[in-house]
């Protein structure tokens, strides 16, 4: 359960220059705090052990204490140039990477006192999108110029790749399984790859495997729930989509009309998924029914990213 009492915590952020924390269960807003006024949450992740919530944005990324009332981020990391699109943490928090517009991928170390950029790669172009492998040691990237990277941090050892020509990867994802790599540009297509790993062998193959025309506009994000057999794409078609990973057909479609669906993520059972949206509302969806059960309002603009980690959600 979550750090804060035994509550199920969902933070959301956006347009409004706030993040909030949501009681998930009940979809109360228990906190509200300021992030920066010139700048939209870009993305948002909790350290692992959930008491801390980083947020990224224009020429920032601001570290906050979940588990006190404080309102101002407890770390500002320090030297961070233009957009900073994505963020993540290593399984035990020993590091945080950051993608950003300034076209690197830092990797943070968060043992320090005062976390400093241990690490970085260039990819050349502005970054939109970085997550990491579950083997905890090499992370994708997707950049404006169509390249998908495939970076080992420990060895330096890289790949690159270009799906498609002239179109720009919105975002990538690796299955918690390990098998699939997946990305999505703002031509509305998904590209799916199978993943492989040897011993001798210091960086995972990618061999390609499937191209999805998945939205007919703009694809947001992509993400793989808990049990790897879903994958969730959003849209600026105003749908979320839910694809089965055993042929990547498409199961479900989530529709929030005329409104941008920005980010994604799944309840640990794989039962559930959050959604934020252009319309200023997070909604949580039960994927047997396509039914939005909760909606979490208080965003007076567009919700662009949300967090959420948990053990199960119950009915």
């Amino acid at each position: 359960m979550e750090a804060t009492g035994d509550q199920l915590i969902l933070a959301t952020g956006g347009y409004d220059h706030s993040i909030k924390l949501w009681q998930a269960h009940t979809g109360h807003c228990i906190h509200s705090m300021r992030f920066v006024d010139t700048s939209q949450v870009n993305a948002l992740d909790r350290t692992p052990d959930k008491t801390r919530l980083a947020a990224c944005g224009y020429q920032c990324i601001r570290l906050y204490d979940m588990e006190t009332s404080c309102t101002t981020p407890v770390i500002n990391f320090e030297g961070v140039q233009k957009n900073v699109t994505r963020l993540g943490f290593q399984e035990d928090g020993k590091w945080m990477f950051t993608a950003g517009e300034d076209h690197r991928v830092r990797i943070w170390d968060m043992l320090s006192p005062q976390p400093h950029c241990s690490r970085v790669f260039d990819c050349q172009a502005p970054v939109n999108a970085a997550c990491l492998h579950p083997n905890q040691v090499e992370i994708a990237m997707g950049s404006q110029n169509g390249g998908v990277y495939l970076w080992d941090v420990k060895s330096e050892v890289h790949d690159q790749l270009i799906p498609e020509v002239d179109a720009s990867i919105q975002d990538v994802a690796i299955s918690p399984d390990g098998q699939y790599m997946a990305a999505v540009n703002n031509k509305g297509n998904c590209y799916i790859w199978s993943l492989s790993s040897s011993p001798n062998q210091q960086l995972s193959t990618l061999s390609p495997k499937l191209k999805i025309a998945a939205h007919k506009r703009y694809v947001l994000r992509c993400k793989f729930s808990p049990d790897s057999r879903l994958l969730i794409t959003t849209s600026g078609d105003g749908t979320a989509r839910i694809w089965e990973t055993e042929h990547f057909t498409m199961w479900r479609e989530l529709s929030v009309e005329n409104y941008w669906v920005w980010d994604a993520a799944f309840s640990a059972d794989s039962k559930y998924v959050f959604t934020a949206s252009s319309d200023g509302i997070a909604r949580l969806w039960k994927l047997q029914t396509k039914n939005a059960e909760r909606k979490y309002t208080g965003h007076t603009k567009a919700i662009t990213a949300l967090s959420f980690k948990d053990e199960i959600v119950s009915e």
